[in-house]
Order: C-alpha cells, then structure tokens, then sequence
C-alpha cells in the first residue's frame, strides 16, 4: 500500500482529504500553545512584580525602626524646654524617607499633675510620599520648668 493513497481521518470520524501527508501543525494547535504559553508569562510577570513590591516592603520595615530611634534619640537630647515639632530627613544614604516629629501636652484627670510635665512625641517615618509609613510614639517626662 502507498503511503499517499492513506487517508487521515478527523475526530469526528470524517475523512479529511486536505490533510494528506502535510507536516506541521494546525491553526488550533498553534493557538492553543500560544494561549498556554500567554497564561504562563502573565503569571510569571505578576510573580515578579509582587517579589519587586516585597523586598520594597521588607527593606522599609527593616529599615525604619532603626531610622525611628535615630531620630527619636535626635529628639531626646534636646532639653525639654526646646522639644517642639519639626521634620527631616536622613540624608544621602537614605533618600526618599522623611521623618516627621509632633509634640503635645498630655490632658488627663486620672493622671493630675503629673500630666502637666508630660509630653506625647509621636514619630512618623514616610517613605515614597508615604506609600510606607511607620509611626512610634513615645512620653517625655519634663522635669524643668
């Protein structure tokens, strides 16, 4: 038997003449691999998004506690006739984050006098105008009048 008489037949059990001896694949074979091999980038490319956002997230939260007690220690040297609120930020070795330093008197009747000397210092770090933000807050006795 010659092997161009052979006739292939289709799933649905017609004869397909069309497709005698032809090498190669089909119109929905190539759009099937590249449907797949699509799905495939696409979620490759998300994965690598989100690992970029990730290490982001990591480097701000490993790094702003640390940058928080340099500038909360900043703030604990002034006397505290001159504590008052103020901002900065951490220079050349740390661009984009700015920190942020807000002093209030303390109101409290369970507390009486002693809130008087009181202080609240809240401390906010932003970094990437403020997609991060940690915040630390903390009480200053006054102790001069």
């Amino acid at each position: 038997m010659n092997k161009r008489n052979l006739v292939r037949y289709s799933s649905c059990g017609n004869v397909s003449p069309g497709f005698r001896d032809r090498a190669g694949f089909t119109l929905l074979e190539v759009m099937m691999a590249v449907a797949f091999m699509s799905i495939a980038l696409v979620s490759v490319y998300k994965l690598h998004s989100q690992t970029i956002s990730m290490a982001t997230a990591v480097r701000f939260y490993t790094s702003a506690p640390l940058l928080a007690q340099i500038a909360m220690s900043e703030l604990e040297m002034k006397s505290s006739n001159d504590l008052a609120s103020e901002s900065g930020d951490f220079g050349e070795k740390f661009p984009g984050y700015i920190w942020t330093a807000t002093v209030d008197d303390i109101e409290s009747e369970l507390l009486g006098e002693i809130a008087e000397r009181l202080k609240k210092v809240d401390l906010t770090v932003n970094f990437d105008e403020g997609g991060f933000v940690y915040k630390l807050r903390t009480y200053r006795l006054v102790t001069e009048k």
